[in-house]
C-alpha cells in the first residue's frame, strides 16, 4: 500500500529540524561570505565608446534613413573586427600584456543598443587601470586598422574609459552570493532534515506500530517515575512533622 505524507506531517517534520535548516542555512551564509571576500578575486570594467557615423566625404550631403540603417549593419562587422587577432595583437604588443589573443579577446565584449550608432567596448580584469587602457588602446587600434579593411572613415571615439582613484568592482557580489548561499542553505536543510526523518525507523507513538508491525494497539503503560514519586513521599512525611510524627 502506498504511503502518503500529509502537510501536517511535514510540518512537524520541519518543525522538529528547524535547529538544523537554521544551522546549515548560517554555515552556508558564512561560507559564502568567507569565499567572496578572502578567495574570489574582485574583476573591475572598464568601457569606452566609438560612434559610427556618417563619412566625412558626404558630410555636406543629407543624411537619408538609408545611410544611417547602413551604418548600424557596419557595426556587426565592427564588432568582429575589433575582437580578431588583428587588433588584438596589437594591443597587446602595445601594452605589453603578456596575455594571448584569445584570453584577451575573452575580456573584451562589444555592444551596441538596438538600431544605435553608438558602440560600447568594455573591459573587464582584476586590475582597474589595466582595463582602462585595454579599453582605449582597443578603440585606437580599431580605428586606425578598418580604413584598411573596409575603406571608411565613419568612426570616431565618442568617449574615453577614464581612471579611477576608487572604482567599484562588477564582481563578486556580496549581497547576491549571500542570497543564493541562503536558498541553497534552506533546500539543503530541508532536504536532509527529511533524509534523517526517513532513516528514523524508530517506533514512537501508537501510529508507529500500526504502520510497522501492522497490529492493533491493546493498551499503553505509562511511565512511572520513582525519584518523583520518593520525593512526594518525603514532603509527605515533612508536613506531619518528619519520620517519627508529632
Amino acid at each position: 500500500m502506498e504511503e502518503t505524507i500529509s502537510l501536517q506531517e511535514i510540518w512537524q517534520t520541519l518543525k522538529k529540524r528547524m535547529r538544523l535548516i537554521i544551522l546549515i542555512t548560517v554555515l552556508a551564509m558564512l561560507a559564502s561570505v568567507i569565499a567572496t571576500m578572502f578567495f574570489m578575486t574582485p574583476q573591475y570594467e572598464a568601457n569606452s565608446q566609438f560612434i559610427v557615423s556618417q563619412s566625412e566625404t558626404t558630410q555636406e550631403q543629407q543624411i537619408t534613413q538609408g545611410d544611417i540603417r547602413t551604418n548600424v549593419e557596419l557595426i556587426n562587422t565592427y564588432n568582429v573586427i575589433i575582437q580578431s587577432p588583428a587588433v588584438i595583437t596589437d594591443v597587446i604588443d602595445e601594452l605589453d600584456l603578456g596575455l594571448s589573443a584569445g584570453q584577451l579577446s575573452n575580456r573584451i565584449n562589444v555592444n551596441n543598443a538596438e538600431n544605435s550608432q553608438v558602440v560600447n567596448v568594455g573591459v573587464t580584469g582584476p586590475d582597474h587601470e589595466q582595463a582602462v587602457d585595454i579599453a582605449n588602446t582597443t578603440v585606437s587600434v580599431f580605428m586606425e586598422k578598418v580604413p584598411e579593411y573596409m575603406n571608411v572613415d565613419n568612426v570616431s571615439v565618442l568617449s574615453e574609459a577614464t581612471h579611477d582613484s576608487n572604482p567599484s568592482p562588477i564582481s563578486p557580489n556580496l549581497t547576491l552570493n549571500l542570497a543564493i548561499a541562503m536558498v541553497l542553505g534552506v533546500m539543503v536543510g530541508v532536504g536532509v532534515a527529511f533524509l534523517l526523518e526517513y532513516l528514523d525507523t524508530t517506533i514512537k507513538t501508537e501510529d508507529d506500530i500500526d504502520k510497522t508491525l501492522e497490529l492493533p494497539v491493546m493498551g499503553m503503560i505509562s511511565t512511572f517515575n520513582f525519584d518523583d514519586d520518593e520525593q512526594q513521599t518525603s514532603r509527605k512525611k515533612s508536613r506531619k512533622g518528619g519520620p517519627f510524627g508529632a
